[in-house]
């Protein structure tokens, strides 16, 4: 098993949840295009912490974001911000 497949989405920081993201090389757009019924206003919540995703909105965005990056990347990312 595999680090991604054991962290809890609420282990996730809002600052990681944006680090994650643009080390993937995603912009807002670029996730909303990829993510069905996904905009931008939710991800701009999700990173600011105003307001969570569903826990499988979130498990969308991780694998998205994941398959850009190594297992060292993610947990570097998840455990330091």
């Amino acid at each position: 098993m595999n680090y991604v497949d054991t962290l809890s989405m609420d282990d996730i920081s809002p600052l990681a949840w944006r680090l994650l993201r643009v080390a993937a090389e995603y912009d807002q757009r670029g996730v909303e295009r990829e993510v069905d019924d996904l905009v931008q206003a939710h991800l701009s919540m999700l990173e600011n912490g105003t307001r969570a995703l569903s826990q499988s909105r979130r498990q969308v965005l991780l694998d998205l974001y994941a398959a850009e990056l190594s297992e060292e990347q993610v947990r570097a990312l998840v455990e330091n911000f």
